[in-house]
């Protein structure tokens, strides 16, 4: 008895929450940044200096990803803020060519933004074989106590032509 209760609660509660959601959504404020505003413009470069870390290292992970960040790699593994700062090759050039070739900025209310972009990058595979990698990307940040910051990310390998 106390098992099915505990169901019919849970599902309560999220069918509460799944009713919500649209009035949240109309309540917030969605609306495509404009590339002028001084926000976008650290945003937008800030993912650059990220899609050009392996080219051009810098400290850029460690500036703007939130403690709680947690990221999603081409390959669907996810890590964590922790894991990048702990890459035994971060800091190092593993790759050439980088180059952020676009980022586009979507701020829902006045906290969260979502980026939608991609790179490019010539890297070498185990036989140092160069080849092609553009990703395509979604990065969202959060601003939390007065300071923009990375929550999450979903990255995905390009089709080849």
């Amino acid at each position: 008895m106390h098992k099915l209760f505990s169901v019919k609660c849970a599902f309560v509660m999220a069918a509460t929450f799944v009713s919500l959601l649209p009035i949240c959504a109309q309540s917030a404020k969605i609306q495509w940044a404009s590339e002028s505003d001084s926000t976008v413009k650290m945003m937008v470069e800030a993912e650059r200096k990220w899609a050009v870390s392996e080219c051009e290292p810098s400290d850029v992970e460690n500036e703007y990803l939130a403690d709680d960040f947690v990221g999603t790699a081409p390959s669907g593994s996810r890590y964590t803020k922790a894991d990048v700062l702990a890459d035994p090759q971060r800091g190092t050039v593993t790759a050439r060519a980088c180059q952020l070739l676009s980022a586009k900025v979507r701020f829902i209310g006045d906290n969260v933004a979502i980026i939608y972009g991609s790179e490019t990058s010539i890297r070498k595979d185990k036989n140092s074989k160069e080849h092609d990698q553009t990703l395509i990307w979604t990065d969202t940040w959060m601003k939390r106590n007065g300071k923009w910051q990375i929550i999450a990310v979903q990255d995905m390998q390009a089709p080849k032509p």
